[in-house]
């Protein structure tokens, strides 16, 4: 939504007020709620856009074999303050890295092929189960 949805969406509320004074409350909170969510994905993407490019820029300088390749990482690192300190930080961060990595490899398997629908598997909860009178 842009922001001049959003702020369409709070002219229509306000002209709505009287009767309903509980609901639209509510509706305010959900597009407040709504925003604030746009607002943070928008400066996720940006600082992840940041992050991307200076790892492309640190391989392409890699490859043409400057002297410090790290430099476009380092500095975007060092903005956020994500540079490690000291050999305790390290550890953890790659001790990190890895899990995290384990992590995404089990993500990107082959999902296990689910039971056909000719066999039903009893299910012992759910909100269409009846308790027997």
């Amino acid at each position: 939504m842009t922001r001049s949805e959003f702020d369409d969406i709070r002219a229509h509320i306000a002209a709505e007020e009287g009767d309903c004074d509980d609901l639209l409350q509510i509706a305010r909170t959900l597009l407040d709620d709504l925003e604030q969510a746009r607002l943070r994905e928008a400066t996720l993407r940006a600082r992840y856009m940041g992050l991307l490019t200076a790892a492309r820029a640190t391989m392409a300088s890699d490859a043409v074999g400057d002297i410090d390749p790290l430099t476009f990482l380092r500095h975007e690192l060092g903005k956020r303050g994500q540079l490690p300190t000291g050999d305790e930080e390290v550890t953890r961060i790659l001790s990190d890295a890895r899990t995290a990595e384990t992590l995404l490899a089990h993500l990107e398997e082959k999902p296990q092929s689910r039971p056909r629908a000719g066999a039903r598997m009893r299910r012992c909860a759910g909100a269409a189960r009846r308790l027997p009178r």
